[in-house]
């Protein structure tokens, strides 16, 4: 089993930590205190499970969109062992003949459902 995506705990809480700390001062002054940044977002496991048991599916990939109320959120994707997003309308992977593209949305998104209770990395 590869590490190579692994940080150390105190690491991550000093990441988030400061990100809670500067996520509106990084916004240009008409985004501020919209909570157009979250702190976090949860999701299902077998949302993941459903990307990553695609055929050829050996990441996944993270995007950020915002939607129309300029919020953001994470969008995540699988990818194959070429480094390609695995979507069906896409002409250069059609792994996924005759299936709705698994693209996964719709977290619990803190705020506003800040559903974790409190732990190293999110107080």
């Amino acid at each position: 089993m590869s590490n190579k995506h692994s940080i150390p705990k105190d690491q991550a809480k000093g990441m988030t930590k400061k990100f809670r700390e500067k996520r509106d001062h990084i916004l240009a002054p008409e985004f501020k205190n919209k909570d157009i940044l979250p702190k976090c977002e949860t999701f299902d496991r077998a949302a993941f499970d459903r990307v990553l048991a695609q055929d050829g599916c050996t990441s996944i990939r993270i995007y950020y969109g915002m939607d129309a109320e300029d919020k953001v959120h994470a969008i995540i994707v699988g990818v194959d062992a070429q480094n390609r997003d695995i979507l069906k309308s896409s002409a250069a992977n059609m792994v996924m003949d005759g299936v709705d593209d698994e693209i996964i949305e719709n977290g619990d998104r803190c705020p506003t459902v800040c559903s974790p209770p409190p732990s190293e990395l999110n107080s």
